[in-house]
């Protein structure tokens, strides 16, 4: 048990918090590669144990051991060495939620190559600036009419590609990834020397979601995975040989925090739903058939999810609920507490890193917090001139001690950008430039992006305190706080609402909910404007584009 865990972490059980914040250590060797120590460590180990139980919507399911993994992974990696990958080289994958993911991913490892994990939802130019932003030589794209056409729409534009292959389906022109696979040797031998990978050489390109500008090439090493041993063992507190179901397209760094890395270094099975779109009463029927152990979503999809019925599905078997990628609203996990008996733990981070804070095992949830730092990372409040600040200030989250000791899981920098690597990471801390506050217990709560907060009056106005109380009522499914402009106070609280059913706007519901947030909190905290609308501006991760709406009405950033 934990046979992997146990070769990196010198110690894995804690008796508190405090013994976890200042004891846990992962040690990175020299040349770590996910693909050979823990794709085949497992299959070497343990052959039977199950690595992946994937379904879908069409009544598919399959089941994948470690050693099914290894065996798959040596022959993707033996079909794109001869098909001209090297070690170094870049390649896009866009395929959703398709079991093949996990073998390319591990193939990729293995070779040394770099994958570019990507969304369906991009389109000919976001494709053709991510291609020539990294130079990516080949993409691997799942057998999907709007996908394959937009792939094919941008490679006149994109001169580095070499090659482009089509996962689950045949298409004119594009190479069969199972054909690939096909008569191809079962056994990939280690590289070494100057073919070989150490652990600081780049696995992995993240392209950020692009809220303020163009996306950006945040690069991660070979330790990466390492550090996502926070991430599954701690905060999503997977089990080994149990189910796990993080629900992310393989196109995010969810897809990284709570689908692969740290859970299989964990030995958790990973539960993939390849869902054709997010139905509440679907998720919820597969957390009960499949008797799911441990479960992370974002907080738009427990919102809706608590739209549902959900007491009359058995959801029993969890026993652990987390979420991240926008803050938790406290109404939520109080509401899922009520109705599954389980708190909601959450977890802080971005695509440059593990989770960075979170609601650990000993650490009691916290309504509307997002718990407590990540040991290694040493995390610290800090003011525009560096200072830490005292408990109930408001300050930026920064990533502290760069210098001393480079934490793993932390990003390496922007893919051939040295200055705005330089400028991120090179000194002391790393700054998020998100904004929270810490109570005297040691909990932090998030406030804002430093763009998003509103500045109204004289008055300092974080979004997330005033879309809480909105959510608090029961005719606010999902909300986006920001500023808009006015003659006379310069900017005013604008609230855009998605509503729940059985509910329509209304001057009354407006002056309703502009109350209730008066009661909620700080009364000058109110929205002057609340509009109503079917969804959200969101980017292709999940989170809602704020700026977008700002921009629309006037405020320009």
């Amino acid at each position: 048990m934990d046979h992997i865990l146990k070769k990196y972490c010198p110690r894995i059980d804690f008796d508190s918090y405090e013994d976890f914040r200042d004891n846990f250590k992962i040690e990175v060797p020299e040349a770590f590669n996910f693909g050979f120590d823990v794709v085949d460590e497992w299959a070497a180990v343990e052959p039977e144990k199950r690595a992946l139980v994937w379904c879908n919507d069409h009544d598919e399911e399959r089941i994948f051991t470690f050693t099914d993994i290894s065996r798959l992974s040596n022959q993707a990696a033996n079909a794109l060495v001869a098909r001209g990958i090297e070690k170094g080289d870049v390649v896009m994958a866009i395929l959703r939620r398709r079991w093949e993911y996990w073998v390319l991913a591990a193939a990729l490892c293995k070779i040394g190559a770099i994958i570019i994990p990507a969304t369906l939802q991009l389109t000919k130019k976001d494709i053709a600036y991510r291609v020539n932003s990294a130079n990516v030589k080949m993409l691997v794209c799942v057998h999907a009419e709007s996908v394959c056409t937009q792939v094919e729409q941008a490679l006149p534009e994109c001169p580095s590609v070499e090659a482009k292959i089509v996962v689950a389906g045949e298409r004119d022109g594009w190479l069969s990834f199972g054909g690939m696979l096909e008569g191809q040797p079962e056994t990939f031998e280690r590289p070494t020397g100057d073919a070989g990978v150490t652990s600081k050489d780049t696995m992995l390109i993240y392209f950020t979601s692009g809220t303020t500008g163009m996306a950006k090439a945040v690069c991660h090493n070979f330790a990466h995975p390492l550090g996502h041993i926070l991430t599954a063992k701690y905060w999503q507190q997977v089990q080994e040989d149990k189910l796990h179901m993080s629900v992310t397209d393989s196109g995010w760094a969810k897809f990284g925090w709570g689908k692969i890395y740290g859970q299989w270094i964990a030995g958790a099975t990973i539960f993939c739903y390849d869902m054709d779109k997010f139905v509440p009463t679907k998720l919820l029927q597969k957390i009960q058939d499949y008797k799911l152990t441990t479960f992370c979503a974002p907080p738009t999809m427990y919102r809706f999810m608590l739209q549902e019925d959900v007491a009359s599905y058995d959801l029993s078997s969890v026993q652990n609920f987390a979420t991240a990628g926008e803050p938790l609203n406290a109404e939520v996990t109080i509401q899922w507490e009520r109705l599954t008996g389980k708190k909601i733990r959450e977890g802080f981070g971005q695509t440059e890193g593990p989770v960075l804070l979170a609601t650990f095992p000993w650490i009691e949830p916290r309504p509307g917090s997002m718990g407590k730092p990540s040991p290694l990372l040493n995390i610290k409040l800090l003011d525009d001139e560096g200072n830490e600040v005292e408990d109930g200030e408001e300050a930026a989250i920064c990533v502290t001690g760069l210098k001393e000791a480079y934490p793993p899981g932390l990003f390496v920098g922007y893919y051939h950008d040295p200055d705005r690597t330089n400028e991120a990471v090179g000194g002391e801390y790393y700054n998020l430039h998100d904004i929270a506050w810490r109570d005297s217990d040691g909990y932090y709560f998030f406030v804002g992006r430093n763009d998003d907060v509103i500045k109204c009056s004289g008055y300092r106005i974080g979004p997330f305190e005033v879309e809480s109380a909105l959510v608090e009522h029961p005719a606010v499914v999902e909300c986006a706080v920001t500023a808009a402009a006015d003659p006379i106070r310069g900017k005013v609280v604008k609230a855009t609402i998605v509503l729940a059913r059985g509910y329509e706007p209304s001057d009354d519901l407006v002056k309703e909910l502009q109350n209730h947030v008066k009661k909620a909190t700080a009364p000058y905290k109110y929205p002057r404007i609340v509009e109503f609308v079917d969804e959200l501006p969101k980017t292709v991760g999940g989170k809602i584009k704020r700026k977008q709406i700002r921009q629309a009405d006037g405020i320009d950033d």
